[in-house]
């Protein structure tokens, strides 16, 4: 009995160790059959018909927002270390109008948050009102905030639109195909069937090849945003003490 139990066991191991060489050895065949066929992408672009001109727009636009938001999104480019410093020391030596010059000068949000804010100091003769000018700073403020985070939407909405282009290649290539079955079932080629699946699939892919980097870009972008709207909030806070103290 316990020779049968291993002469079993060793025939069940044999079994498998065939099956995974048959199963490497297809796998093997397979992959060099892809190689040998593989298409340029040329031809993947040739075969994605005409949505693939409206993906690669978007993903040329997606490219150009996340170079934009690298270039914009800093923390030197909204709140300049140079220019708080002269406008602080402006502030401390009660030259209010010589503040508010430099902040219409200067076309940072931090400039674009004070500004207002200075001029009602100017027409108040040096002693603005405490709550009406810290409603003035939050009034800019959150338009200046709205105006960092909602630049950012923009890669979400490439996100969203990519995906359902390729849904629609994806609708469209088999539509493609099954009308060639409904047309003449017996004279469907299997070319022109192979022609509307590989339309939806490489529409499919395409969409999310371009979605995924959009996606991913404005997540990042969008926790930046938000980083620096909080660093302006503190510095905007402190050059307002600054005026409450004169």
């Amino acid at each position: 009995m316990k020779k049968r139990w291993i002469f079993m066991a060793a025939l069940a191991c044999w079994a498998l160790m065939a099956a995974h060489a048959q199963t490497n050895n297809s796998f093997g065949q397979l992959a060099q059959a892809v190689a040998t066929k593989d298409m340029s992408m040329k031809e993947i672009f040739d075969r994605g018909g005409v949505l693939m001109y409206f993906l690669s727009a978007l993903s040329i636009i997606g490219l150009a927002f996340v170079i934009y938001f690298i270039a914009v999104l800093r923390r030197e480019a909204l709140i300049p270390s140079r220019f708080v410093a002269g406008l602080t020391a402006l502030l401390r030596e009660g030259k209010y109008s010589e503040a508010r010059a430099a902040c219409h000068a200067n076309t940072s949000a931090i400039a674009a948050v004070m500004e207002p804010a200075l001029e009602y100091t100017v027409r108040s003769n040096g002693k603005p009102d405490s709550a009406l000018l810290r409603e003035v700073i939050e009034g800019e403020g959150a338009r200046q905030a709205t105006l960092m985070q909602n630049q950012t939407m923009y890669l979400q909405d490439i996100a969203v639109i990519a995906p359902m282009i390729g849904l629609l290649g994806t609708v469209w290539g088999m539509l493609k195909a099954f009308n060639v079955v409904a047309t003449d079932m017996a004279r469907a080629k299997p070319l022109e069937l192979a022609g509307g699946v590989s339309l939806s699939l490489i529409t499919t892919c395409a969409g999310l090849v371009v979605a995924i980097p959009a996606m991913a870009g404005y997540f990042v972008f969008r926790n930046r945003a938000g980083r620096l709207v909080a660093e302006l909030e503190v510095v905007t806070a402190k050059l307002i003490l600054e005026i409450e103290r004169h």
